[in-house]
C-alpha cells in the first residue's frame, strides 16, 4: 500500500513580517533576496521563531548582511552548536541589485530594511526595501487614510448586500 504523502506546511508561506517598517518609512524599491542560513536557523523559522523588528541590511565589501534579526533557538534543535539569536546573517543578492541598493541606501535619509522573511519552494528568501523615513504628519496621514479606506469598504460591503 502506498503512504499518502505529506504536505508541508510552511511551502510558499510567510515566516516573519516587518510590520513597524511598513509604518516607519515610505517604501521606496523593493527586492528579493536569499539568507546564508545554519541548520538550527532554518528549523526555528519553520516554528516561527523570527523577529524582524529593528532589523537593517547593512553593506561590507560589497556584500549585504542583515542586523538585528532574532531567531529564537529550538531547545531540541541547537543542542550541539552555541546559537547566537542575532548573528549577522549574509544575504544572498546579484552583485548589481548590491550595488543599486549600496549606491541608493548611502544617499541622505534612505536605509536598507527587511520588510518580510517567507518560503519560496524549499527556501527562505527576505523581502528587503529602500526606504526614506516619514515624519510623524506623513504617519497620522497614512493612519487616517487607512481609516477612511475600510469606512469606504465596510459601506460598500453593506450596499451591495
Amino acid at each position: 500500500m502506498n503512504k499518502p504523502k505529506k504536505k508541508k506546511s510552511n511551502s510558499g508561506g510567510s515566516i516573519a513580517q516587518n510590520r513597524k517598517a511598513r509604518h516607519d518609512y515610505h517604501i521606496i524599491d523593493k527586492y528579493e533576496a536569499g539568507l546564508a542560513l545554519m541548520g538550527w536557523e532554518v528549523k526555528s523559522m519553520r516554528e516561527g521563531k523570527l523577529q524582524l523588528v529593528d532589523s537593517y541590511v547593512i553593506f561590507q565589501n560589497s556584500e549585504a548582511y542583515l542586523i538585528g534579526a532574532h531567531v529564537t533557538p529550538l531547545r531540541t534543535a541547537s543542542t550541539h552548536v552555541i546559537a547566537d539569536p542575532t548573528r549577522t546573517r549574509k544575504m544572498l543578492l546579484n552583485r548589481r541589485e548590491i550595488e543599486k541598493i549600496e549606491r541608493n541606501s548611502k544617499q541622505t535619509g534612505y536605509t536598507a530594511v527587511c520588510l518580510a522573511v517567507y518560503w519560496k519552494g524549499n527556501h527562505i528568501k527576505a523581502e528587503i526595501a529602500l526606504v526614506k523615513g516619514k515624519q510623524q504628519h506623513d504617519k497620522r496621514a497614512s493612519i487616517k487614510d487607512r481609516d477612511s479606506n475600510r469606512d469606504l469598504q465596510r459601506v460598500n460591503k453593506a450596499y451591495n448586500r
